[in-house]
């Protein structure tokens, strides 16, 4: 299928790289099997998806290396350039003589020679694997920045990634990297939808030229940390019945908001990871470039009521000193 996702210039160091603006997420809670997982990548690779999003923590690299190596086996593309590969540093290896090697453990794991997108997974460190949930306070400290920063733009420098950036950092801890980076984060993939909608810090990452990609788009519903809110809010049924588009099968109102949420993100100037497995869902995913949402529809959506789903006191114990240096 001929690939009709726009794309995204991403400040890049030594690169013209773009990103697609809608990625495929392959994190999932719970875990889905490695056969599974590798069959809907390869579905979504067919579908027209050209951006997928892994981390080492999710435990989805090897299933999508292995599907990209299905893919081109079949030709479904003609080179792995065709692709946008995200993956992110976990925080047991977020020390500065960790990160190479980490890195080239995610490539070996995807069968790939490099990134697109490297991501620090959050501004934390933990002294040692996780071994429960929540990880208790005493093993968690807040990331020398600059040091792995610094190990980071190696990364780039030697080849191993097209692209740096962070996921879950606030302003103030971009502000701090921009301080000293010699290379810039390209992007910051934070939890971002019409219930948390990052208002000020999606316009200080445009201001710094800093690509903010929305991760959690429909807020993590039936993981630890998400929940039904934006599926049982109100406005965003309202919108929905009102847009009156024809999709889904069994509630087009409910496939309506979830469809309205991404089309929102990318009003927003921001692209987005959009986690489904189901053939037809990730299909109708792609289905939000030929419409828009209305100025009034938009407003309705401003006013929503504002709550973070993802915080890290979902896996972290509670402290609020950590918290007070994030």
């Amino acid at each position: 299928m001929e690939n009709k996702v726009p794309i995204v210039s991403v400040v890049s160091p030594f690169s013209g790289l773009t990103m697609p603006v809608i990625g495929m997420g392959t994190a999932s809670y719970p875990p889905v099997d490695a056969g599974t997982l590798k069959s809907a990548i390869v579905e979504a690779i067919r579908a027209g998806y050209r951006h997928f999003d892994t981390a080492f923590i999710y435990g989805s690299e090897q299933p999508l290396g292995a599907a990209i190596a299905e893919a081109l086996s079949i030709g479904l593309i003609k080179s792995r350039n065709e692709l946008f590969i995200t993956s992110k540093l976990w925080c047991t290896y977020a020390e500065p003589d960790l990160v190479i090697p980490a890195i080239k453990m995610s490539l070996e794991n995807l069968q790939l020679e490099y990134l697109d997108l490297y991501l620090i997974h959050w501004p934390l460190k933990f002294s040692k694997e996780v071994s429960r949930l929540p990880v208790p306070k005493e093993e968690v400290s807040v990331i020398d920045i600059k040091s792995v920063w610094s190990a980071m733009e190696e990364c780039q420098l030697l080849g191993l990634t097209k692209a740096i950036g962070v996921s879950n950092f606030s302003s103030r801890k971009l502000e701090e990297i921009l301080s000293f980076a010699k290379i810039p984060p390209a992007v910051n993939q934070v939890e971002m939808n019409p219930l948390w909608q990052q208002k000020e810090l999606n316009e200080y990452c445009k201001a710094k030229g800093i690509h903010v990609s929305a991760h959690s788009p429909l807020g993590s519903k039936g993981t630890l940390w998400g929940d039904n809110r934006i599926f049982d809010c109100h406005a965003l049924k309202e919108i929905a019945e009102a847009k009156g588009k024809t999709i889904a099968q069994v509630d087009f109102s409910l496939f309506l908001r979830w469809q309205i949420c991404l089309r929102w993100v990318y009003e927003q100037g921001a692209s987005v990871i959009a986690k489904s497995f189901n053939k037809k869902r990730m299909e109708e995913n792609l289905e939000i470039f030929d419409w828009s949402l209305s100025v009034e529809e938009l407003e309705k959506i401003r006013g929503l009521p504002q709550c973070k789903f993802n915080t890290i006191g979902t896996f972290i114990e509670p402290s609020a000193e950590l918290e007070a240096q994030l």
